[in-house]
């Protein structure tokens, strides 16, 4: 039975028991909408990455690359690089073509294809028969080139120097057949222009074009680096004295385990690395850098 002395009592419970079951049911739904949005998971999520990075030189044991850095990017560095050369204005070939001592022919093929480079299987394979017959050093060094073979059959000229002053007219119809038979024998032997290349020393521009190029490199670089450290860096790490690193915290996805452009140094060996990784939730992805995975250099250069 209830007295004046205890209703108020029961009454503080009552409200004590409420503002209980109201904190359980609040922390309940702060905690449901917490799971559904996946907020205190993030930090399960996580996975991480563990590296070793070794390199072999040559005629020599593998070495571990120690107290390199290494970059976990969100691109690879060379499509980083890609990325700054699109935001600095490239180097106009056209008006570096017009400068050129060479015959209309020559500037018209190289506007047209964007090469500049008159050396290798690249160049040899852009040619068709239309320019070898058509741009004058092109037909010289082909012509250069196979005569004398004594292992073809390669067309002769019928004419001299001197008939074009005797009878114009024959000599412009001999020249004429020599072209048509000298066009056959390419067609039907297009192998034939291997080797033409070096004939083609005197009039090739690339070195003055990769020195007309290089005055842009250092600002290119410069912005690459700055986007791959600033932009595309999501982590970093220097490995130890056995070559290897450790990075923690990773959101899951795909990255590449980068060195940038440095290379490292182990004798004659200078591998660069910039590798896909992906790391998943809540697990350790493990990554052995070699002489193998290493980034090959490469030239590809009108």
């Amino acid at each position: 039975m209830l007295t004046n002395r205890t209703k108020p009592y029961l009454r503080e419970y009552r409200s004590a028991r409420m503002t209980v079951m109201k904190n359980a049911l609040r922390a309940a739904i702060l905690l449901f909408v917490a799971i559904a949005s996946g907020a205190p998971r993030a930090a399960a999520q996580a996975g991480s990455i563990e590296f070793v990075a070794r390199a072999t030189p040559s005629g020599g044991l593998e070495e571990p690359v120690r107290g390199f850095p290494f970059y976990l990017l969100t691109k690879s560095f060379d499509d980083i690089s890609k990325e700054a050369q699109m935001l600095y204005p490239r180097p106009d070939l056209n008006a570096f073509v017009d400068k050129l001592k060479v015959s209309k022919e020559l500037k018209a093929w190289m506007k047209k294809n964007q090469w500049v480079r008159l050396d290798g299987e690249e160049f040899v394979n852009k040619l068709e028969v239309s320019d070898v017959m058509t741009v004058p050093e092109f037909f010289a060094a082909y012509i250069e080139r196979n005569t004398g073979d004594k292992t073809i059959v390669f067309p002769t000229p019928k004419f001299k120097a001197s008939d074009k002053v005797k009878d114009p007219a024959k000599f412009d119809r001999m020249v004429a057949e020599y072209h048509d038979a000298v066009r056959t024998f390419l067609a039907n032997n297009p192998k034939s222009t291997a080797g033409m290349d070096l004939n083609l020393e005197d009039v090739d521009p690339a070195n003055a074009w990769d020195q007309y190029q290089a005055k842009s490199l250092p600002e290119i670089h410069r912005q690459t680096l700055a986007l791959a450290q600033s932009k595309y860096t999501i982590a970093r790490a220097a490995t130890d004295l056995q070559g290897q690193g450790f990075l923690r915290g990773i959101p899951p996805g795909t990255y590449w385990l980068s060195s940038l452009d440095v290379t490292a140094d182990v004798g004659d060996a200078r591998p660069r690395w910039d590798m896909a990784v992906t790391v998943r939730p809540g697990q350790t992805t493990y990554v052995a850098l070699s002489n193998a995975n290493a980034m090959m250099p490469g030239r590809s250069s009108p």
